[in-house]
């Protein structure tokens, strides 16, 4: 299936890795010409470095932490007038919510729910202007299925997702659709050390821990990447002009939920 969005050009964050790594390997697999942005530089280099040799896009990397001013900054400027966006940005971390301080909320509101409103906010007219634009925000499956030690996540991507839910009915009439991809367990570096910490807590060896946890999902194992990848694409394409406003969950059905 031609997604007809060959030529178009795209940021994607935290793209050297993981969830943010394979929505970028998906455009760039449709003809989209990229510009990466990660914090790791090497992790960063190698990715871009991937995607020239396997697809012929232009890509351009840049280094910086997309949670601060700086790093927007940076990231927008590098990427001039971009068609296609996609948000993502680490997670904070678990805890009892009785610990966290005034600080470690705003740090979770700043990276989970406040950068994409920059980024949207910095791009969005210009997608209208042309008559194309499409957004993606990498959250959470947390976000209809909270999870009590993800407190910090839970609410700063809530958040996000209640903005989004306004924002999306307002510019889909110019052709930009913005929606949110949801991810369960994927087989990430952040899965990994997820359960790496849970190892030290409880000294269940992580392989028990990941093995007992992809178990217990409905699909028997966990999402691979490029599954999500794919995801993301299909929501970037022409075709997807008439979603909007929508968060999809991708968890191996373990949200049991029926809406």
């Amino acid at each position: 299936m031609d997604l007809g969005i060959a030529g178009r050009r795209a940021l994607v964050c935290a793209s050297s890795k993981g969830l943010g790594r394979a929505c970028a390997l998906a455009l760039a697999a449709e003809g989209v010409h990229l510009t990466l942005t990660a914090r790791g530089a090497q992790a960063l280099a190698e990715t871009a470095r991937h995607i020239r040799e396997t697809c012929r896009v232009e890509v351009i990397e840049v280094v910086g932490d997309i949670t601060t001013a700086q790093g927007r900054a940076d990231a927008l400027a590098a990427a001039g007038a971009i068609d296609i966006l996609v948000n993502n940005a680490g997670g904070p971390p678990p805890g009892d919510f009785r610990d966290w301080s005034r600080d470690d909320w705003i740090r979770a509101v700043d990276a989970n729910m406040l950068t994409p409103i920059e980024l949207i906010k910095s791009s969005v007219d210009s997608m209208m202007e042309r008559g194309f634009g499409r957004i993606v925000n990498i959250t959470s499956a947390a976000v209809k299925a909270p999870i009590d030690i993800l407190g910090l996540s839970n609410a700063a991507r809530s958040g996000l997702t209640g903005f989004v839910a306004g924002l999306a009915r307002k510019t889909v009439r110019r052709n930009v659709t913005i929606n949110n991809l949801l991810p369960g367990p994927f087989a990430t570096d952040r899965l990994a050390a997820v359960a790496k910490g849970q190892a030290a807590a409880t000294g269940v060896p992580a392989e028990e821990i990941l093995a007992r946890r992809a178990a217990e999902n409905p699909a028997g194992r966990f999402g691979d990447p490029a599954e999500f990848g794919a995801a993301c694409a299909f929501l970037c394409s022409a075709s997807a002009g008439f979603v909007t406003g929508q968060n999809i969950v991708l968890d191996g059905g373990a949200y049991p939920g029926t809406l």
